[in-house]
């Protein structure tokens, strides 16, 4: 059981502003026989979860946003805020690409998206990568 907390914890880290990568130890532990449903549960879980730790930054973490540790820049935050006016809450659903997705979680944070819109586009998006990459990978 230990081996899915693992995967829990990568794709909870991997989902937010820290570089990790879940796809490799999702793929290694399918490839070593590990049940697909509950990896499938635990790497969407840690990964969805790990996306509202940014969503919870960026609501509540804006004010510090003059100070050297927060994690954007004004001109690219304002970019983001207008990308993400122009097109909408329905890019979460792009959250698991591997260039942008954390920010725009961090940025539905920071345009105040509800929480209950957001997590559940954040779950689908999430949920359907995994759900490819186990599948390709069974055709391996």
């Amino acid at each position: 059981m230990e081996v899915y907390f693992s995967l829990f914890f990568v794709s909870f880290v991997a989902a937010s502003l820290l570089p990790a990568y879940s796809e490799v130890m999702l793929a290694g532990l399918l490839l070593n026989g590990y049940d697909p449903v509950k990896l499938f549960l635990f790497a969407t879980v840690g990964n969805t979860l790990g996306a509202c730790l940014n969503w919870l930054l960026g609501r509540y973490l804006l004010r510090y946003k003059q100070h050297r540790f927060f994690p954007f820049k004004e001109n690219s935050l304002k970019g983001a805020q207008h990308w993400f006016q122009k097109y909408g809450v329905w890019t979460l659903l792009m959250s698991w690409a591997p260039i942008g997705g954390d920010a725009l979680t961090f940025i539905a944070g920071v345009m105040r998206v509800k929480f209950s819109v957001f997590i559940l586009l954040i779950a689908i998006g999430k949920g359907a990568r995994y759900a490819i990459l186990l599948g390709v990978l069974n055709y391996i």
